[in-house]
Parts: C-alpha cells; sequence; structure tokens
C-alpha cells in the first residue's frame, strides 16, 4: 500500500505509523507526507525518513484545495490516505476519489465528542465536563462530514476521578498509537469489508471487530 500521511501538527502518530512499517506489522510504503501549516513536526520526522512532503494550505476555494490534494497524490501514486492528526476537512472530491482508503484516528469513542471544533485538549476536556466514566480512541474511514465516516476499531480509556485533560490525553494518545496502525495494517492486507455503515475483519475470530471483545471484567487503561 502507497501511504499518504496527512498531519497538522508534531506527528506523534505519523511516528507510531512509521514504526510500525519498520517493525514490519504494516505493510505499507509511505510516500507523501502532507500538512497545511510549515514548520511542524510532523514535516521534520518525514524529512528525516526522506520521505516527500508536501505543504498545501486551503487556497480559499475547495476546488482548488481538493484539486492541489489530487495533484500531489498523484505524484506519488498513492492509493491510501492517514489523517494523522490533521486538522483540516478533506474536500469531497478528494474523499470520492479515495473512497474507503482515507483512515483517521479521533481521540474519542465516537460519535460522542465529534464533528467540527472537537479535536486535541477540546476533545479530553469535554468528556471531562460531562462527567464520562469511558472515553477511548476511534479509527474510522473518512467521509464528507467530520467524524461521521464508519468506524474500523475503537478502543476504551477509562477515565480517573482525578484526571485533568492533559493526562486523560496521553492515555487516549497512547491507544492511538496502538490501534491506528494496526487499523491501517487491515487496510494494507485487504481485510476491510464495509456495508453501509459497518465495517468487518476478513478473518477474524469475532464477528464484529470493530468493538472489540475484552475479557470479562477486564481492566479498562
Amino acid at each position: 500500500m502507497r501511504l499518504a500521511l496527512f498531519a497538522s501538527g508534531g506527528g506523534s502518530n505519523v511516528g507510531a505509523i512509521l514504526d510500525a512499517v519498520d517493525a514490519g506489522t504494516l505493510r505499507a510504503e509511505p510516500v507523501l507526507l502532507v500538512s497545511d501549516r510549515p514548520g511542524v513536526g510532523a514535516l521534520a520526522r518525514a524529512e528525516a525518513r526522506e520521505i516527500p512532503t508536501e505543504v498545501i494550505a486551503p487556497l480559499g476555494d475547495d476546488g482548488r484545495f481538493a484539486q492541489a490534494l489530487l495533484d500531489a497524490l498523484a505524484r506519488q501514486e498513492a492509493d491510501a490516505v492517514a489523517l494523522a492528526g490533521y486538522l483540516r476537512k478533506i474536500p469531497a472530491p478528494v474523499v470520492w476519489a479515495f473512497r474507503h482508503r482515507i483512515v483517521n484516528v479521533h481521540p474519542s469513542l465516537l460519535p460522542a465528542f465529534g464533528g467540527a471544533g472537537w479535536y486535541g485538549r477540546r476533545v479530553h476536556q469535554g468528556v471531562l465536563d460531562a462527567g464520562c466514566q469511558v472515553s477511548g480512541a476511534t479509527v474510522h474511514l473518512v467521509d464528507d462530514e467530520f467524524d461521521t465516516g464508519p468506524i474500523v476499531w475503537q478502543e476504551a480509556v477509562r477515565v480517573a476521578p482525578d484526571d485533568t485533560a492533559e493526562t486523560l490525553a496521553a492515555r487516549v494518545l497512547a491507544v492511538e498509537h496502538r490501534i491506528f496502525p494496526h487499523a491501517l495494517a487491515l487496510l494494507a492486507d485487504g481485510r476491510l469489508r464495509v456495508d453501509g455503515r459497518r465495517v468487518s475483519v476478513v478473518g477474524a475470530d469475532r464477528p464484529n471487530p470493530a468493538i472489540p471483545s475484552p475479557a470479562p471484567h477486564a481492566p479498562l487503561p
């Protein structure tokens, strides 16, 4: 799988994906890193690996922005995209061109705390303000809206009584670093099947792997 990475910040999920490639658990070739912001850490991570990079900011016109992204992806012959902390909405023409081949990770158990404006610290503070006892991370396929595509994988994280947005974020991020490369590996191996809103994994032991089934009374992280 020729994988393009999109990121807007430091790129810790980019690092987790590259580590999985190095370990052989993700059979993909990272061929491009796209950011909407110059000088971010994700660009430096890619440049250190000699992965081509491009900075493509929204051009004030969704059509021009979409074409710029499509042109960049075509130059590297990318056939899948991982949104690793990318804060821009993907234009519809790009979504259509890469249908069920764009994957995002979100720091909550979607559909809770998802949508426009829900990112980073805001998500974790929202979880705490709502009094939730469980949060987590979600990997999903990307559609035309924010955080509404079919869910590939989720994992829960227990909210501690003394959590702050920062401490909760750190535990959720550790889960993201584990489940995002795993979901991408399923895509790379051709094991994902999409039927409307439901995603199944070919060859999985359980019928619906989008929601892992922990052992009874297994502690949440």
